[in-house]
Parts: C-alpha cells; sequence; structure tokens
C-alpha cells in the first residue's frame, strides 16, 4: 500500500467517524422530543391525573427538547432542585446561583415520575380541582403556586401546547382514563388488568389501614398483577408487601426503580421487607396534619416515620434528635413544625 494511498484511507476513514460522531451528537429536535416522551405524559395523566401536555411542556420547556445538561447528564427534564428532603444522587448547576443542587436521576422516566410526585405537595393541591384536561387552567396554576419565578411561564407553556398541539395527548389519556386501563409508558406495553378507582373507608385502624388517628379517606388503584396502590391519610401513594416479595421484583411490576423504593421509605441496602408492610411508591413528606405522636415500646424512629408518611430527616428535625437517637416510650413526638 503506497503512502499516498494509506493517507487517503485514513483520512476517508477519520471523516467517517467524525460524521457518525456528529450524528450521535446532534441535538434532539422539539418533534423527536415529543415522539419520544408523549406515551410517558400519557401514563403521568392517567395514574397521576396531570395532564400530559402540561408534563410534555414542562419537559421541552426545562430541559431544551432534552438537549440541556442537566438532561443529559443528570436525567433530570424538570429543572427540579434537591431541597432539603431529597437523599438521591445530585448535579450541580448554575441557576439563579451559582452551582446550585438539582436532583440526579438513574433514567429520564425516573425525572418523570418524581415530577408527577413533586406536583401531588400541598402547594399545588388546587391544580388538582381542575378538570384533568384544563391545560390553561394547569398553565396560570403553576406560575400561581409558584412552580415558576418566570412571569411569562404560563404563556410559554401554553405557546408549546398549541404550536405542537399537546392537547391531543390530553384527549388519548381522558380515553385511557375512562376505559379505565393504564397505558404503556415509553417503550412498554398497555397493562392489563382494568384500573378501578375506588374511594372507601380505611379498611381498620393502624399500620396497614391509613393513619389510625385522622381517618381520612383513601383512594385505591389496582393496576396489575393485583397489586393494589392505595393513597395514605397524608396523601401519600403506597402498596403492602406480600409474602416472599422483594424490592426487586416489587420495583419490577411497578415498572419503578429498586433505588427510589429504598429512598422513599428510608431502607438500608439489606432491608428486609415483612408481608403486610407498607411500601410507599412515592416520597413521603414533610409533615401530616396531626401535630404530635407520643410514642410506644414497640416503636422506632422508622415505623413512626412510615405510620404517618412524614420523612424521618423531617421528625430527627423537629424534635432536635441526633444521628442514631431512638425516641422513648411515652415520649412526644413533633410531626410538624
Amino acid at each position: 500500500m503506497s503512502p499516498s494511498f494509506r493517507f487517503t484511507l485514513i483520512s476517508m476513514l477519520l471523516c467517517i467517524s467524525n460524521i457518525a460522531h456528529t450524528a450521535s451528537t446532534a441535538a434532539t429536535t422539539r418533534q423527536q422530543y415529543i415522539a419520544q416522551w408523549k406515551d410517558e405524559a400519557v401514563y403521568q395523566m392517567v395514574v397521576h391525573k396531570i395532564p400530559a401536555s402540561i408534563t410534555l411542556a414542562q419537559g421541552i420547556l426545562e430541559s431544551g427538547d432534552g438537549n440541556s445538561r442537566l438532561a443529559r447528564e443528570g436525567n433530570n427534564h424538570f429543572g427540579i432542585k434537591c431541597h432539603n428532603d431529597w437523599q438521591g444522587k445530585t448535579i450541580h448547576e448554575d441557576d439563579e446561583t451559582k452551582g446550585e443542587c438539582f436532583r440526579k436521576y438513574d433514567n429520564a422516566r425516573e425525572s418523570f415520575e418524581d415530577h408527577s410526585a413533586f406536583l401531588q405537595r400541598k402547594r399545588y393541591e388546587t391544580l388538582f380541582a381542575l378538570p384533568v384536561d384544563d391545560y390553561k387552567g394547569w398553565c396560570k396554576g403553576l406560575k400561581q403556586c409558584g412552580y415558576a419565578t418566570n412571569p411569562k411561564y404560563p404563556e410559554l407553556l401554553l405557546k408549546i401546547i398549541d404550536e405542537y398541539s399537546l392537547h391531543q395527548y390530553d384527549e388519548v389519556g381522558k380515553q385511557y382514563i375512562k376505559d379505565k386501563k393504564i397505558p404503556a409508558r415509553s417503550g412498554g406495553k398497555d397493562t392489563e388488568p382494568v384500573a378501578t378507582h375506588d374511594t372507601a373507608k380505611p379498611k381498620g385502624k393502624g399500620k396497614h389501614g391509613g393513619n389510625k388517628n385522622t381517618g381520612d379517606e383513601r383512594t385505591t388503584i389496582n393496576i396489575s398483577h393485583n397489586r393494589e396502590i392505595a393513597i395514605s391519610a397524608n396523601r401519600i401513594k403506597y402498596t403492602l408487601v406480600k409474602e416472599g416479595e422483594t424490592l426487586k421484583t416489587i420495583a419490577e411490576q411497578l415498572d419503578m426503580n429498586e433505588g427510589q423504593l429504598k429512598r422513599y421509605n428510608d431502607l438500608s441496602n439489606n432491608a428486609n421487607l415483612k408481608a403486610g408492610q407498607i411500601l410507599y411508591t412515592q416520597p413521603k413528606r414533610n409533615k401530616c396534619k396531626q401535630a404530635t405522636y407520643t410514642v410506644k415500646k414497640s416503636d422506632s424512629l422508622w415505623s413512626i416515620s412510615q405510620e404517618f408518611g412524614v420523612k424521618m430527616s423531617k421528625i430527627k428535625t423537629y424534635n432536635s434528635l441526633k444521628e442514631g437517637a431512638m425516641p422513648k416510650a411515652g415520649q412526644e413526638l413533633k410531626l410538624r413544625k
């Protein structure tokens, strides 16, 4: 092989390599982003009652069509910051101040799920009183509830929704809700059997029937494999562990990440589950309606946290408990500020 031919061949190979690299790192277009995540947005609408158009528009706006550093390196599509209650991975990015802490996820699906869980907070509860397809109301409400500081946030979302007809996916979600089915997530299959949405009083008192001290109602949703998802008195979704189940098997069944379940339930890596145990499928809250709780002999800080759906870190803070400290029987614990 002559030197000139060898040089030409190498140049051609380098050119082909550069073209391939450019193609692989090309920015995602808005149409591509919508095509990739529309199914996930519809899923979130049916399960969490957030308009699919809102989820898509927020993802588009907050992640720059999935091209922002937070989205590419942290799988964070909604710009959700760490806040004091986040115990997962983190990524830092300049925002209102330099090097702010943002949540980092193992995959983008976790980001969509956490976004829906984030909107379940009390400050956003007025949004869920709106019709499930009222995306205009949601756009205005998100700003009013303090989701974004940009005064033009509602207009920005509305422009994206109208320009790309994202409200069509709200119609898809409404049909799934009407048919009582859970749709496929991105890359998945439609879930059978049919989902049911029933409101009933808790079945008894104590750990497995909701918060025994409030008597609030709960909602149950059968989604698949006889897995019942319930809403606790503190408005948190949970399921009850069955005999022989593990975090891995439950996570796979619910199409979640095992690490999520650990974080949501303050569980260690080697934790053993017990039949009948509450397992939250979204983050516990910073407080509950009940102000205090008198500790019993059989209680632990973890069991109280699970009982009331209040994060262990918050209970420690409210009661000035040092790391490793155990509450004593008869002690009155604060469950809110």
